[in-house]
């Protein structure tokens, strides 16, 4: 693994993105799709996340606990899962490859999980195989602390760089004004480690007193959103805002993305929760949802399959029950399109191996979109 040197400066700490982003920001309905849905595996709950292990064979964590081995139209439920505090929104959660796994079979999972001190749990990550369809070698990387009884926020994605960086998002739990702008606590923050869960050296709070050192950025809500841009080699976020605020970043070592400081969102209740957008030292989304969408799932569009798809952002709306395609220039978004309309929550998106896109949803499945001639 090539170890990149980060030289982590308070200018690269404070960099800021412009958010000039239409007030409108409407999303269009498109009267013709270069697809057709078709449902491929149907009867699931809550398919939170899932990987394909090769043509027509997948593997799909249910937030129930239950880990789904798809293979050539047969389901079977995996054993040796780990236990999940199966509470609210957790579960268990994401689930990625090793970069390697056809050489090396690593699995990695995230969770909610009871180990440790207090009542409750917290996310936690593990990695591990898959041997005659149940999980061995199971060794668990990090679980974030303290437990709390509080059903919200776990995160969580999973990811990889080019480096092989592994990545994982942890949400707040609920305890804003504590957990996201604090690097001695964990929750709200995207973590970094090496493939075997070591914390890397060049991490950018490596030597501050008392901080997660696993800490890559922090100051966010609920990231459940995590892709690698297929030409920079960027960690994209999405995360769920309060009402309103929903957003899009891209993820920087050591910058603050301000939550619950700034925000384009305010309470479920109507009030405000600060009147500051931005603020010095914090850094702006790319692009924010007015109202909110509840993203959830995040895959960048590589393929030719799909007429003018390719570079756009596919994210999952739980709120609303549909998977909107964001077109691109750059880093900015230039047109919204909603697809798949009330279908269901789409939990999450993935382009499979053989160029198409799946789509998970809950309580239906996971659904294959074939390309129109």
């Amino acid at each position: 693994m090539r170890n990149s040197v980060l030289s982590i400066t308070l200018a690269a700490i404070t960099l800021s993105y412009s958010c000039a982003q239409s007030t409108e920001n409407k999303v269009d309905t498109p009267v013709n799709t270069p697809y057709s849905a078709e449902l491929m595996i149907d009867e699931l709950q809550t398919p939170w996340g899932f990987v394909f292990l090769g043509k027509n064979e997948l593997l799909i964590t249910e937030k129930s606990g239950e880990l789904i081995h798809y293979k050539d139209g047969n389901k079977t439920k995996v054993k040796n899962v780990p236990e999940v505090y199966a509470r609210g929104q957790g579960g268990l959660l994401d689930i990625e490859l090793h970069p390697d796994f056809k050489n090396n079979g690593w699995i990695y999972i995230s969770y909610a999980s009871q180990e440790g001190e207090g009542k409750g749990g917290h996310t936690a990550l593990m990695r591990c195989k898959l041997k005659d369809n149940s999980l061995s070698h199971k060794e668990l990387l990090y679980k974030a602390s303290p437990n709390t009884t509080k059903g919200q926020h776990f995160g969580s994605r999973i990811e990889f760089d080019n480096d092989g960086y592994l990545y994982l998002s942890i949400g707040e739990r609920g305890a804003r004004d504590e957990n996201p702008q604090d690097i001695t606590r964990d929750g709200g923050k995207i973590y970094r480690f090496y493939d075997d869960g070591r914390i890397p050296e060049d991490n950018p709070f490596t030597g501050k007193k008392n901080a997660k050192t696993a800490i890559y950025s922090y100051g966010h809500r609920n990231p459940q959103g995590l892709a690698i841009h297929p030409e920079t080699g960027e960690i994209w976020e999405n995360e769920h805002g309060p009402r309103g605020g929903d957003e899009i970043n891209i993820i920087k070592a050591g910058a603050n993305y301000g939550w619950p400081l700034v925000t384009y969102g305010i309470n479920y209740s109507g009030t405000s929760i600060t009147d500051k957008t931005e603020m010095e030292g914090m850094t702006q989304p790319i692009h924010y949802w007015v109202p909110s969408i509840a993203p959830s799932g995040m895959a960048f569009v590589t393929t030719d399959t799909y007429k003018g798809w390719k570079g756009s952002i596919l994210i999952g709306s739980l709120k609303f029950q549909y998977m909107e395609r964001l077109q691109m220039e750059g880093d900015k978004v230039v047109k919204r399109e909603k697809l798949l309309s009330d279908l269901g929550r789409v939990r999450d998106i993935k382009e499979g191996p053989d160029g198409l896109i799946y789509v998970a949803v809950e309580g239906k499945g996971i659904y294959k979109l074939v390309s129109s001639p």
